[in-house]
């Protein structure tokens, strides 16, 4: 039952790419005449403009060593030991090497790894021609980010042997289950096939070594996602869709194995110069830690477009994962972030096909993400068409297609939005809440005043004034999935809360400056506040947060910690026509009580853990990151003593959560993605393969009433946001046992700088 041959028309559409790509191996790549200028460059402005202002040594050159080979194979499986060996004289010489002006090393990989890549499409091809045995009791393991690479090429086939068995009995289980529940060509109202399944591999893929974003509308920052609108289709496209998905469905698994590979080795063999180099630097840079990058004319194109405030596109960050192209956030008012279908895009999923209109959906696995950003993004009014891998299911096992019309994002729908929420009491009452969303740090450098200028904080003030009216007892201040921005309107955000005194330390070289509070006339808000974040809350929400917490000034609640990045990063142009720039991490940020928020971020006083807390998510799980520091304390004065409360508050949490049937459904399914995701292996025996698969199902199944850490939309239209509706029943048990704690109009303390400036008129 489970032996196939393939089909003879397959055969040779492989055999005529394989001869394709063997005419095109014959151009040997050599780097171009000013590369060597560029990559001096590169090293010398590490070495003095990097905050760890360390010399391109022998550490850095082994890192820089093995991000280049991470880069080109991610999961060890295309090299072989003697292939490493071969390598490994460069390992500790890379940095003298650039400094002599040659740079042709990434070369010699190149073309080793691009011989490789020959024989293991020679190695698909036989094994797609013969029968597969799945009854032996056997596993593969997909997690090999650490795994050592195969000793020999008997070894190196076993291994394929496993990953190409794995994809293809995951495959064939998947349109089975498919069709157990009946999900034949059925058409949903967001025109595409309910039940559409299929396997994707689950290599394991470092983030690599320089993260890449932007899918049209795709800025820097990772905000909340607002109320969403549906998106009508005409019937056309809808059935368009429809027959699209069906032809998907109607694929041989040899096929769908065998297309991705051919797509790998068609872009390899597309591959020049300029794409090696800039590769190559881009390890070099991510040497010293990994937001340090070098932009290549054309990637520095792509960082001014995310820099932009108004795009066109779909609206996603993205950056490289698994040799896809992974979703990191949706930004609010663009169009995927509008769309309330179920098959809508989602942070964490995989993007691994891309088509224009009603056109074929083009395999971009292992496409560098330049290219895949570059099909993602047209003009505004036309259609995309995405195949996606869930991002729920980290095994790899579901595949759908959502269709987007590109559009503009527009800075307004990414502000600030506030609204009140209520919750009901003991005794039937109820109490009004504040919510203020705010999905980026924003603003622009014009004066306040003037024409164009736009601030974060001056919004957010703004809805603080308006829920004042509606007299609010707290605040709640959702920050979750902001990925930072400002680091002025950080700042000013932290004043509407508190009186005065330092906010945040940045240390630049060996100076450290302390960042302080602006004038005001007093805290916007004076009552409790909750500040909900989780690991996708970055930088400048790590700042406010964390300032909040160590004044106790506000309770955070959220993942078991942020996202832990505290860093800044430059962009320096260099010099000579076609050079590109360079991205280096330039300082770093401080509490104000001088723990730094890298890598441990910062950790909530309670603890509602979201599905993206039971992922690989956060600065520690990238490649080579900056160590967390401190410095010292700064002089302030916490405005209260937070921990009796917070122990109150968390016996209440406990007890109200182990009661609540929807929460321990809820808190199954983040066990169940958590231990998915530390799973290193999947059976490749049938029946045991189809149990995993059916659990998973039912596990999907349970993410539907729980969407993105209980992001589902109820029947009424409303957002089912479990992790928010917790976080407001957290702040109602803290204005119980703080009985409403308010901080005073004024400060008490003197003001020694305020007085200064009163009597001598300056600083």
């Amino acid at each position: 039952m489970f032996y196939r041959a393939i089909t003879v028309g397959f055969l040779i559409m492989v055999a005529t790419v394989l001869r394709s790509a063997e005419t095109e191996n014959n151009t040997v790549l050599e780097p171009r005449d000013h590369f060597p200028a560029v990559a001096r460059q590169v090293v010398s402005i590490l070495q003095r403009g990097h905050i760890l202002q360390m010399p391109f040594d022998n550490r850095a050159s082994a890192r820089a060593w093995t991000n280049l080979l991470t880069i080109l194979d991610y999961d060890r499986s295309y090299f072989v030991q003697s292939d490493i060996d071969r390598f490994e004289p460069m390992t500790f010489k890379i940095g003298d090497a650039i400094k002599a002006g040659d740079v042709s090393f990434a070369y010699d990989v190149f073309k080793t790894f691009r011989e490789r890549l020959d024989e293991r499409h020679t190695f698909v091809t036989n094994f797609l021609a013969n029968p597969v045995d799945f009854s032996v009791d056997e596993s593969y393991v997909w997690k090999r980010k650490q795994a050592v690479w195969p000793a020999s090429r008997e070894e190196q086939d076993d291994l394929w042997r496993c990953r190409l068995k794995n994809e293809y009995l995951g495959f064939i289980i998947a349109r089975e289950l498919d069709q157990v529940e009946g999900k034949t060509n059925r058409v949903a109202a967001a025109g595409v096939e309910e039940g559409q399944e299929a396997v994707a591999e689950a290599a394991d893929n470092s983030d690599g070594v320089a993260t890449e974003k932007m899918a049209g509308a795709e800025a820097a920052e990772t905000p909340t996602v607002p109320e969403a609108s549906t998106v009508e289709l005409p019937a056309d496209i809808m059935t368009n869709l429809a027959n699209r998905a069906a032809s998907l469905m109607a694929q041989t698994p040899e096929e769908f194995v065998g297309r991705r590979y051919q797509q790998f080795k068609i872009v390899i063999d597309d591959a020049d110069s300029d794409w090696i180099f800039q590769r190559y630097m881009s390890a070099v840079a991510a040497a010293y830690d990994p937001h340090s990058d070098y932009l290549s004319p054309e990637k520095k194109e792509d960082f001014d477009i995310e820099m932009n405030l108004t795009l066109s596109g779909i609206g996603a960050t993205l950056r490289p994962e698994d040799g896809a192209a992974l979703v990191v956030d949706l930004i609010p008012g663009g169009p995927a972030a509008r769309d309330a279908r179920d098959i809508r895009l989602r942070p964490k999923d995989k993007i691994v096909g891309v088509g224009q209109g009603d056109g074929v959906v083009e395999d971009v696995l292992h496409l560098p993400l330049s290219k895949t950003v570059r099909k993602i993004r047209g003009k505004k009014g036309t259609k995309v068409v995405l195949m996606v891998v869930s991002g729920a299911d980290p095994s790899g096992m579901s595949v759908r297609l959502v269709d987007l019309i590109r559009d503009d994002v527009k800075l307004e729908e990414q502000a600030a939005t506030g609204r009140v929420e209520r919750v009901t009491l003991a005794d039937g009452s109820e109490r009004a809440l504040g919510v203020v969303v705010l999905p980026m740090f924003y603003g622009t450098m014009q004066r306040p005043g003037t024409p164009g200028f736009r601030s974060c904080a001056e919004d957010v003030a703004k809805e603080i004034a308006r829920l004042n009216d509606h007299n609010i007892e707290g605040l709640l201040l959702d920050l979750r999935n902001n990925g930072g921005g400002s680091l002025r309107e950080a700042v000013s955000l932290a004043a509407l809360f508190l009186h005065s005194g330092p906010v945040v330390q940045v240390r630049e070289a060996w100076q450290v400056q302390v960042l302080n509070l602006p004038p005001s006339g007093g805290p916007a808000f004076r009552k409790p506040v909750v500040v909900l974040v989780n690991r996708s809350s970055a930088s400048a929400s790590e700042i406010v947060a964390g300032a909040l917490q160590d004044y106790g000034r506000a309770m955070i609640v959220g993942d078991s910690k942020t996202h832990g990045k505290g860093s800044v990063q430059s962009v320096l142009p260099l010099s000579g026509k076609n050079s590109g720039s360079i991205k280096l991490t330039s300082a770093n940020y401080y509490r104000i009580n001088g723990a730094s928020t890298q890598l441990r971020g910062v950790v909530p006083d309670i603890v509602v853990p979201s599905l993206i807390d039971a992922l690989d998510v956060g600065e520690d799980q990238l490649p080579n990151p900056l160590p967390w520091t401190r410095v010292d304390s700064t002089d302030f004065k916490q405005l209260f003593d937070m921990k009796p409360w917070v122990i109150a508050v968390k016996e209440r949490v406990a007890e109200r959560l182990a009661k609540s049937e929807r929460y321990v459904s809820y808190s199954r399914l983040v066990q169940h993605i958590r231990e998915m995701t530390q799973k290193t292996d999947v059976p490749l025996e049938y029946n045991a393969r189809r149990e995993v698969a059916q659990t998973e199902r039912e596990m999907r199944k349970l993410q539907e009433s729980v969407e993105g850490g209980g992001e589902a939309e109820t029947k009424d239209g409303k957002k089912d946001d479990l992790i928010l509706e917790e976080a407001l029943l957290a702040l109602s048990d803290l204005i119980d046992v703080s009985e409403g704690a308010e901080i005073p109009e004024k400060s008490q303390n003197t003001d020694f700088r305020a007085l200064m400036l009163k009597v001598f008129g300056q600083e």
